[in-house]
């Protein structure tokens, strides 16, 4: 998993609230388990004006215009504001899977679902949930200014402006120790690899049997 630090990037809109995950990833592209290659149909029913399938290349695809992510002044963000209630509905780990890998690496949102935010976690994907003043104001210079970057600063837990504004944050020291590590599950349970080492040594000369029995 990435490690998430700093961060400076074009923060980019989803300027509505309950955003589903349905809409995030819509279910036609839930048969793979691979967490790679779901970028490109992020939004699907927002950004396309036909109906996506699996599989399916996305070029010359109709594209909805009108849809932020397909602005000129959007592309490359990797920050997305939203409204509340962002991440709702089914509990498709998929979701954050595309968001990522479509380049997002931080969701900033008054609010956000339980599930999703947990799988958000685990992917490297950082939610911040700020008050819905302060995302109104992030909106409002989002739009006034083209190429609109945020700052993400984990360790010190602020999101500054570009006019040096800061905005504190809260997050579990757990998960924090993850994101500025990077490590997912697996990689925690390798911190530990030598001890599970010496533990399996131990359990071999101790009852031998048992791992003849599970290798057979």
């Amino acid at each position: 998993m990435k490690s998430f630090t700093v961060l400076q990037g074009i923060a980019a809109p989803m300027d509505r609230a309950n955003v589903d995950t349905d809409m995030i990833i819509p279910k036609q592209f839930l048969k793979s388990i691979k967490r790679t290659g779901f970028g490109k149909n992020l939004f699907d029913e927002l950004r396309y004006l036909d109906e996506g399938k699996p599989d399916q290349s996305c070029e010359g695809r109709p594209v909805n215009t009108e849809f932020p992510l397909n602005f000129p002044r959007y592309q490359g963000a990797t920050i997305l504001l939203s409204r509340e209630n962002f991440g709702c509905g089914s509990s498709r780990e998929h979701a954050p899977w595309a968001l990522d890998d479509y380049g997002f690496r931080s969701v900033i949102a008054p609010s956000f679902a339980d599930i999703f935010y947990n799988n958000c976690f685990k992917n490297g994907l950082l939610p911040i949930i700020l008050s819905e003043a302060i995302v109104d104001q992030l909106f409002k210079e989002m739009y006034a200014t083209e190429g609109y970057q945020l700052t993400i600063d984990l360790q010190s837990q602020v999101v500054k402006t570009p006019s040096g504004e800061s905005f504190a944050f809260e997050i579990d020291e757990f998960r924090k120790h993850c994101l500025l590590n990077g490590l997912d599950d697996i990689g925690l349970t390798l911190e530990h690899a030598d001890a599970i080492r010496a533990y399996e040594a131990k359990k071999r000369v101790e009852s031998p049997w048992l791992f003849d029995v599970v290798k057979n």
